[in-house]
């Protein structure tokens, strides 16, 4: 997160928004010696669960890897008893290099978002929790100022709608992107 330039601005757009807290998994572990407790006591007090990241080699950051297979354990967050999470909403928020009509096309990259997050889907569901459509901001690497804050406004906006129940359900997890419910 922190050479993400993009990501940057993301999160300045909603830090100071009511409701939401934001934590900077690597100030926190910086030797990825992640307290569990302390991240799932956190996870219980929230309603909604938002994992912004770049996307590194079609993938998250190793430490947000090592915080989904640390924190949400057996027992907690999946299994007969793993019920600690259960009907709560987690959204991905990922910044990409590449351009949207790059992704799962024949002439760009064989996969497309959707399917890249599929891990993440797939972790959600096991542990009873709903996956909703992600929020993607595309071509980074390309984007101007302006753009840039386009981006930020409408990440605020899908933020603050979530928080305050403004979208229809159905429109949370039916579109290919979240922002798309803005757009």
């Amino acid at each position: 997160m922190h050479k993400s330039k993009v990501n940057k601005v993301l999160l300045n757009a909603v830090e100071n928004l009511e409701g939401v807290s934001i934590r900077y998994m690597y100030d926190l572990y910086p030797d990825y010696q992640i307290d569990i407790k302390a991240e799932q006591e956190v996870l219980m007090n929230h309603d909604i669960i938002v994992w912004q990241h770049p996307l590194y080699w079609y993938s998250s950051p190793s430490l947000l890897k090592e915080w989904l297979d640390l924190v949400l354990e057996h027992g907690f967050a999946y299994g007969k008893a793993g019920r600690a999470l259960e009907g709560k909403s987690v959204l991905t928020a990922i910044t990409s290099g590449g351009r949207r009509d790059a992704y799962g096309s024949e002439k760009g990259l064989k996969f497309s978002i959707r399917d890249l997050l599929a891990p993440f889907d797939q972790t959600v569901c096991l542990c009873r929790m709903r996956y909703l459509s992600p929020f993607v901001t595309h071509g980074t690497h390309l984007l101007k100022s302006d753009q840039i804050e386009k981006a930020a406004e409408d990440y605020l906006r899908i933020i603050a709608g979530l928080r305050d129940g403004t979208f229809a359900d159905e429109d949370l997890v039916k579109q290919e992107y979240i922002n798309d419910i803005i757009s």
